[in-house]
Parts: C-alpha cells; sequence; structure tokens
C-alpha cells in the first residue's frame, strides 16, 4: 500500500469544493469498516481514504498550507495505513456519562492488549497497541487506541477463500464478541490485505 504524499493531497481550496461529496464518500466507507464490540468499544478500521480524509481536514482546520506542517500530518497519520499484511484500527471507548466513562477507563487499564482477531480456522490474534505512545497512565486508559493486527499468509489466504472473520475483547472486566463479521465488512477488510 502507497503512502499518501504531499503531492496527491488536495490544496486547501480545492478540498473547500471537494469537501462535501469527499465526506459523504468517506463516511458511506466507514459504515463498512466499523464493528460494534459490546455496548462501548467500536472499532474503525482505517485505511488510505479515511486517513486522506483525516489528513485533509487537519490541513482544513488547522489552515496548514505550507510544506513542514504538510509533512508533519503525513508524518503521522500514514503509519495507520494498512500495508498489506495487517489491518489497522481506531479504537473508541464509548460512555455518554462523563463519570461512568471515568470510572470504567480506570477499570479498563490494559484493555486495548486485548483486542482480538479470529479466521475461523486460524489462532486468534491480538492487537499491537498504541506504538506510537503510550495512551494509559496507573490510574486509568485512554478512550481512544490504535492497534495493529498482523495476519500471516495462511488467514489471508483462508478470508480470500471466504473463511469467517471474528472479532472481540477479553478483558476482565470487559468481554464481548461478534462471532461473524458481516460479509460487507469482510469484503472491505479484505481489500486491505496483499495476498
Amino acid at each position: 500500500m502507497a503512502a499518501i504524499t504531499a503531492e496527491s493531497l488536495m490544496s486547501l481550496e480545492q478540498y473547500a469544493k471537494a469537501r462535501k461529496e469527499f465526506r459523504e464518500r468517506v463516511l458511506t466507507h466507514k459504515k463498512n469498516r466499523t464493528v460494534q464490540l459490546g455496548e462501548h468499544v467500536t472499532l474503525v478500521f482505517e485505511d488510505e481514504l479515511t486517513m486522506r480524509y483525516q489528513i485533509q481536514e487537519m490541513l482544513r482546520v488547522e489552515r496548514i498550507f505550507e510544506e513542514e506542517g504538510i509533512r508533519d500530518e503525513l508524518d503521522a497519520y500514514n503509519p495507520l495505513v494498512p500495508d498489506g499484511s495487517n489491518w489497522k484500527a481506531t479504537m473508541l471507548i464509548e460512555y455518554t456519562d462523563i463519570e461512568e466513562r471515568r470510572t470504567a477507563l480506570a477499570k479498563l487499564i490494559g484493555v486495548e492488549d486485548r483486542v482480538w482477531v479470529k479466521v475461523e480456522g486460524q489462532p486468534r490474534i491480538y492487537a499491537i497497541a498504541d506504538e506510537d505512545l503510550n495512551r494509559e497512565n496507573d490510574d486509568k486508559t485512554s478512550a481512544v487506541h490504535f492497534l495493529r493486527f498482523e495476519l500471516s499468509a495462511a488467514m489471508k489466504q483462508a478470508l480470500r477463500e471466504g473463511s469467517a472473520l471474528s472479532l472481540g475483547v477479553d478483558h476482565p472486566n470487559y468481554s464481548a464478541t461478534l462471532e461473524a463479521a458481516g460479509a460487507p465488512t469482510a469484503a472491505s477488510l479484505l481489500k486491505d490485505l496483499v495476498i
């Protein structure tokens, strides 16, 4: 998978004109790349399109047009684009009540390391979490984590042949399983893999 380059991005003016349609395209695309695990954990599987959108939005919001600023955004978001052997996901821990969220985040330290994917007939694999920086401390975990799932050649081949994909979390204080990802999600995630 090719990295996003400064030359491939729209200028602020171009993006202002294209933003509405581009945003709708990305939101539709994300529907098949979003997996709910229980009531409070959501995984959004990132790819080149979702990261391109994130970069364009950051450049727009921050009014960044200088080369160094653009390079900083590319350096921050390109690592979240899958490279053909993995999936990369943003993990969101969501509680609407502030006090409930504070209490839950204190109980969920280490949850990011207990998120897994499983291809039918293959072993479960756990996420490699937060490679950019540590997002928890002794008191609580973060509400946002960045995960990477490395798939073996056998897993990729099995997915290509139609094996089911399941996902879950098995933390002592939060457990949830999606027994089989829907066909649109599996098909979308399969596109991230070079087989």
